[in-house]
């Protein structure tokens, strides 16, 4: 059997893995900031603005940006393909969910890159 590897299409094996991948570098990302939270005594701007100066932690915030917008997209199209069953409302709720997905990674960079 041969498979076109060129292909768009999404099959259930990769949006597993996607969504296991992903899950994994969110939980790394939250496990760190809340390690972050514990060691550091007190939490001050100068503290904050200094973790988030580092290219490091930006890249590694970042990473962690575009994880949750690919986690986000393929449980907002299990979710909408298993709940709205009308093609049109769908195709919308799918369009203005996945735009806002997008818009908070945007306004993360802008904001990260910022520092």
């Amino acid at each position: 059997m041969v498979l076109n590897q060129a292909s768009l299409k999404r099959d259930g094996v990769q949006d597993f893995v996607s969504l296991r991948a992903t899950a994994l570098v969110l939980a790394a990302y939250a496990l760190f900031i809340l390690g972050y939270f514990i060691a550091t005594p007190e939490v001050t701007f100068e503290a904050w603005q200094g973790l988030f100066a580092n290219l490091a932690m930006k890249v590694f915030t970042l990473a962690a940006l575009v994880c949750m917008m690919i986690h986000t997209r393929i449980g907002l199209w299990q979710v909408l393909t298993d709940y709205i069953k009308c093609a049109k409302l769908r195709a919308i709720l799918s369009f203005v969910l996945n735009l806002m997905a997008f818009a908070y990674v945007a306004v993360g960079l802008f904001v990260l890159w910022g520092v």
